[in-house]
């Protein structure tokens, strides 16, 4: 991996974080005026406008993006509204139960995702096969919050084995993994059983197999190795995606996570907070794209070389 394919990447990814940085801020801004929403109907405008001042929200849109950005350099996030505490704290506070939950589910997927998607590529066109593709299809086209209620209703209320609620336990944290898992996992397992079918059917398993390699050996040596890259790609893209997955999923199970607090602080039009949160949601979407791009790089010269390609024409 050559150190020029590693800075247009970083270079891309930073661009990146700065559009979504800027729509963030304006669009939050655009959509009316936190301080009707935080304040009483019946105070007066003199409180009104002490708030406003107090908050920066009096300067022209311009001037606040601005401060902004200035803030943002100094690591400033700004001060929670409805709190009066630094955002950041408030949102890092919630950090380990999201990354818990993220974490914990992510796993579960991988576990069940990567094997059933071997499975099926071996058994291709198989009863297996459709099987495995059939319950991919229903994890990948089920609501998390219409699962996460059907888990409730099952194992709480009608087999009263878990929690539905809360996080003080670890069971507490059975149902809320699984549903969070439920589409990572199909969709690990539907991208893996297409990378496997696609490199079983290259020349060099051919060759392998009229060499007389065993199967577990053409497996683990040939196409697992091959069929690397797709399953990275997935992988990656369900890590940068698991805080805004969690929003749903926390607030069904009331697990006491970054989602639970985007939720409230939206309602409440607590501004810092959310673009917080949604600040740290892409720069987990970006840093993993960027992780999987540079695993690319090194996995595979024909992607660096391709892209250096890309920016001379």
């Amino acid at each position: 991996m050559t150190v020029t394919y590693a800075l247009w990447k970083v270079l891309r990814a930073v661009l990146t974080m700065w559009l979504v940085v800027t729509f963030v801020f304006f669009v939050l801004r655009l959509t009316g005026d936190p301080v009707a929403q935080l304040l009483p109907d019946d105070v007066d405008q003199n409180t009104i406008d002490y708030y406003r001042r107090l908050w920066g929200l009096d300067q022209p849109i311009l001037v606040q993006y601005w401060r902004y950005f200035e803030a943002l350099f100094h690591g400033d996030l700004g001060i929670s509204f409805r709190d009066n505490q630094d955002a950041l704290e408030l949102v890092l506070g919630r950090l380990p139960k999201t990354a818990l939950l993220g974490f914990t589910a992510l796993g579960f997927a991988i576990a069940f995702g990567l094997p059933l998607g071997v499975i099926a590529a071996l058994k291709k066109d198989s009863l297996i096969d459709r099987i495995v593709m059939s319950v991919a299809v229903f994890g990948f086209s089920m609501p998390n919050f219409f699962l996460g209620i059907l888990l409730i209703l099952g194992f709480s209320l009608y087999l009263r084995v878990l929690p539905s609620s809360g996080s003080d336990t670890w069971l507490h944290l059975i149902m809320p993994a699984l549903t969070l898992s439920s589409t990572m996992g199909a969709q690990i397992a539907r991208y893996t059983r297409s990378a496997m079918i696609d490199v079983m059917n290259k020349p060099y398993m051919r060759t392998a197999d009229s060499k007389g390699a065993g199967t577990t050996r053409r497996l683990y040596l040939h196409a697992l190795p091959n069929a690397s890259i797709p399953i990275i790609t997935i992988i990656g893209l369900k890590i940068g995606e698991l805080i805004g997955w969690a929003v749903v999923v926390e607030n069904v199970f009331a697990w006491p996570g970054i989602g639970r607090l985007l939720t409230h602080a939206v309602a409440m039009r607590d501004l810092a907070v959310v673009q917080c949160i949604l600040m740290m949601i892409a720069l987990t979407m970006v840093t993993a794209n960027l992780t999987v791009d540079l695993i690319y790089g090194w996995l595979d010269p024909r992607v660096r070389v391709g892209a250096a390609r890309e920016r001379l024409q």
